[in-house]
């Protein structure tokens, strides 16, 4: 993508370059986590609470996002209260600093905390939770290493 309009150039290359990242974040979701077919659902949120990329009608608030950030430092208040993302709430199972697990019937989530990042993976009652657990922190263990 080439613009020979000194004017505005810097613009469109802000936002070229901002629709080419975001939907590289998209491809994480739909290809390496739910492509996978062992994570039914996933979301990438920053350490901010924005949402980064996620699977169609599967929305993390920023609020959600920002609790489980926290979650990471202080798991007290997950393990006594929930931990809640997309408005569905999880009995918490393991929470370090780096991963926190949660139950919900048969089915549960998986997070993992990047540099900069947030993956978030639902399993539903037809896929092993060490299954969804091995891809989502094999993608985390991808990004760290690549600086996110």
């Amino acid at each position: 993508w080439y613009q020979r309009r000194v004017r505005g150039s810097h613009l469109r290359l802000i936002l070229y370059t901002y629709s080419n990242m975001s939907s590289g974040w998209q491809s994480y979701v739909d290809t390496n986590l739910v492509g996978t077919g062992l994570v039914s659902v996933a979301a990438i949120v920053g350490h901010d609470g924005s949402v980064w990329a996620s699977s169609n009608g599967f929305k993390v608030s920023a609020d959600e996002a920002k609790k489980l950030l926290a979650g990471f430092a202080d798991p007290g208040p997950l393990r006594a209260s929930g931990l809640f993302i997309a408005g569905e709430k999880y009995l918490v199972l393991k929470a370090d600093d780096r991963s926190i697990y949660g139950k919900k019937g048969t089915g549960g989530v998986v997070t993992v905390k990047t540099g900069q990042s947030i993956l978030i993976g639902i399993y539903n009652e037809k896929i092993q939770p060490g299954q969804c657990a091995n891809v989502v922190e094999k993608l985390a263990d991808y990004l760290i290493e690549s600086g996110y």
